[in-house]
């Protein structure tokens, strides 16, 4: 099932999210809901907040970016079949220098902005069967995974923005939560109003 992407203003994308179980109710319906729902949007990662769940869950398929001609060879490879869950999941260590990549979010249709994030990181994290895991990723993996982490804590990609961006994006963002934005997946706006 198809679940509306909820946009920037909703309350439930500033909060941290809780650590859930493998006896979470619904829990293999709400992963193949989660996956069906950013596939429907054309996502490559989609967090529990955006759903409107304040949990630590997030899932990443970044296979759209295989194709990617400005990427290496090997970094194509890695990404061709770049599909997990994240459940649990904290970042233990974030190193090298910092690069930008342009990064947008199904929570903040329209904008695209330049974020600077650390090349390499560490992440102690579950998978779908709640099996423990320790990994390294590094690249345009890593990017997509820093992305939907910092959403199951409570941060947009908007907040890693200078001020003077923040102040020129601004307009944009109030009419996103007020559900002035055209998009092509379903979404529930914070501030939109009400249909009589």
């Amino acid at each position: 099932m198809i679940l509306p992407i909820v946009a920037y203003g909703d309350p439930v994308l500033r909060k941290k999210g809780e650590a859930i179980s493998k006896d979470y109710p619904k829990f293999d319906a709400l992963l193949e809901n989660m996956f069906e729902t950013m596939y429907a949007a054309k996502g490559v990662g989609l967090a529990a907040p955006q759903i409107g769940l304040p949990i630590r869950m997030f899932l990443v398929d970044a296979s759209p970016f295989a194709d990617d001609e400005e990427l290496s060879e090997i970094e194509q490879k890695e990404l061709e079949n770049f599909k997990k869950v994240f459940i649990n999941a904290q970042i233990v260590e974030e190193t090298g220098d910092e690069w930008a990549f342009n990064e947008g979010c199904l929570s903040i249709p329209d904008v695209r902005e330049d974020v600077f994030r650390g090349p390499d990181i560490v992440i102690e994290y579950e998978d779908e069967n709640f099996k423990k895991h320790k990994e390294k990723f590094s690249g345009l993996a890593a990017r997509i995974i820093q992305h939907e982490y910092d959403h199951i804590e409570g941060i947009l990609f908007t907040d890693k923005l200078s001020p003077l961006k923040k102040r020129l994006i601004k307009g944009k963002l109030a009419n996103i939560s007020k559900g002035k934005v055209n998009v092509d997946y379903r979404m529930r706006f914070p501030n939109a109003k009400k249909k009589r």
